[in-house]
């Protein structure tokens, strides 16, 4: 019995830490930091008078204007859930030229532009990947983790106003509210 118990408190432990590192999984340009200009290429998504294929800074395109930056490893059901909603919130702050792009990482320029053809086509969000220095952890400066599976960064007056990342698999329903939230409050 007291094995039992004993394995079960392990278990228990385990699970508590790694909710807690999933917390705590810092990734991305902070509150109150400036962001700076990184280059990517745009590969799909909104019809924003940019090419698919040119080369560009999208940050320096949006300038001060409020963007919601998303930086993904996967194309997951999640993930496509939160593009969808982030793609309608700025389509209902087109008043204040919110903007948005989500750029994808992988381990090469082809495997990204492979994970990108997957989440689709959105109205509001330009889909891009890096270019290929920076194809596998996001612009330096921009300070990706390398444990994040996603990283939200919204932006306002050119400095982060809001920050979420995740871990695979931890995206869900709830922080999809959260992040929404945000981008509401954010983009007008």
């Amino acid at each position: 019995m007291k094995m039992k118990v004993m394995t079960w408190m392990i278990a228990a432990a385990c699970v508590a830490a790694t909710s807690v590192q999933a917390a705590d999984l810092k990734s991305g340009l902070q509150v109150g930091d400036a962001v700076g200009a990184f280059y990517v290429e745009k590969v799909g998504g909104a019809e924003d008078g940019v090419a698919v294929g040119k080369k560009l800074c999208y940050r320096c395109r949006m300038g001060s204007r409020p963007t919601v930056m998303i930086f993904t490893r996967s194309a997951d059901k999640q993930v496509a859930s939160l593009l969808k909603q982030i793609d309608s919130i700025v389509a209902a702050n087109k008043d204040s030229k919110a903007g948005s792009f989500v750029s994808v990482l992988g381990a090469d320029s082809k495997s990204a532009k492979a994970t990108a053809a997957k989440l689709g086509s959105y109205d509001n969000v330009a889909v891009v990947v890096p270019v290929e220095k920076d194809v596998v952890a996001g612009a330096a400066n921009q300070k990706i983790s390398a444990k994040a599976d996603l990283t939200v960064v919204i932006m306002k007056g050119g400095k982060v106003a809001a920050n979420h990342a995740f871990a695979k698999g931890s995206l869900d329903a709830k922080a999809i509210k959260a992040i929404i939230a945000d981008a509401g409050s954010h983009l007008k």
